[in-house]
This record gives structure tokens, sequence and C-alpha cells, in this order.
């Protein structure tokens, strides 16, 4: 798997092609078509594992939280470490995202996707908030938390920043936190 992972980084989803990923894993392209099928098996299991990844990553972190706000920091620390303890995983699924929700996987990805937004709902709901109004509707706190996080992580993966994004986990952790508050 590791070099089918390589192949996609290096070449690009749409540039590999099974022959570049069984020359790179030394394998016969019956072995490839009988594990995964064709490209996009190979694609969706690369995606599917980096996801399960970033996700058991962060259930181990928000096990740890008893309040809404540091929910939100778990959040968004879980991400930026996991992003940096697997760069090319990260940099993997940021580009093969489109590639497998547009692919012969994309019912696997929605249902994957709505059962990790329903947990992760279901978690961030569960907390009181007392004095603390909550950004309405819930489809865009996802986004709130997590996309300058996300912005930052990719410029770092593409090289346009340097510092590592673990070295801002406060700054977008609180920004985070106050981007929820009404």
């Amino acid at each position: 798997m590791k070099q089918a992972l390589d192949c996609f980084n290096e070449l690009g989803v749409e540039a590999t092609t099974i022959d570049t990923i069984k020359a790179r894993c030394e394998t016969s392209v019956g072995a490839i078509y009988h594990h995964f099928g064709n490209k996009e098996g190979i694609l969706s299991a690369l995606f599917f594992a980096a996801q399960d990844d970033q996700r058991q990553h962060l259930e181990q972190e928000l096990a740890k939280t008893d309040s809404l706000r540091d929910a939100v920091y778990s959040i968004v620390s879980s991400y930026l470490d996991w992003v940096v303890a697997h760069p090319s995983w990260a940099r993997f699924l940021f580009q093969a995202r489109s590639s497998v929700s547009k692919g012969p996987f994309h019912q696997e990805l929605k249902a994957r996707n709505a059962k990790n937004y329903q947990e992760l709902k279901e978690k961030l709901l569960s907390f009181e908030y007392k004095d603390t109004k909550i950004v309405q509707p819930f489809e865009i706190l996802s986004s709130l938390i997590v996309g300058p996080s996300e912005n930052y992580c990719r410029a770092w993966l593409a090289h346009r920043v340097q510092t590592s994004p673990s070295d801002y986990r406060d700054e977008f952790a609180e920004s985070a936190w106050r981007s929820l508050q009404r």
C-alpha cells in the first residue's frame, strides 16, 4: 500500500496507472485486480485507510474531553497533529477526495462521512453550553472548527509555509472556539 500511496502522491491521481503501481510494488496486474478490482479500488482503499486512521486519532482525543471548549480544542489539535505525523497520508487525502467522491466508491464515502458527521454532532451536542450560544446551523460547525487549520495544513504540505501546523495549535484552537460563539 505504501508504494501505491507514493505513486499517487508523486504522480497525481490521474497520472498514476495500474502499470505504475504494479512496477513500484513488484507484483502482477492479476494480484492487483484480485485484491482491489481496479485503480479506483486502490485509491479508495488508501483513502478509507487514511480517513479511518485520522478518525481514530480524533476519537481518542475526544474521549478525553469533558466540555465543548475542550472538544473544539481536541478536534483542532488532533487534526493538526495527525497531518504533521502523517504528511504523505494527509497530502493524499487532499488530492484524492474529489476522485473518490466521483468514483465507484462515492456511496461508501458518503455513508462514512454521514456516520462520522453524526457521531461528531452527537458528541458536541452532549455538552452543556452554559452561557455560550453556539453558531447555528450545525452543518457549518466543522468548517468553522477545522477550516483555517486545514487551509494552513495545505500550505504547509505544499511547502508554501515552513512552520509546523502543530506550532500554531493554540492559535487555531482558540480561533475555532471564538468562531462558534455568538
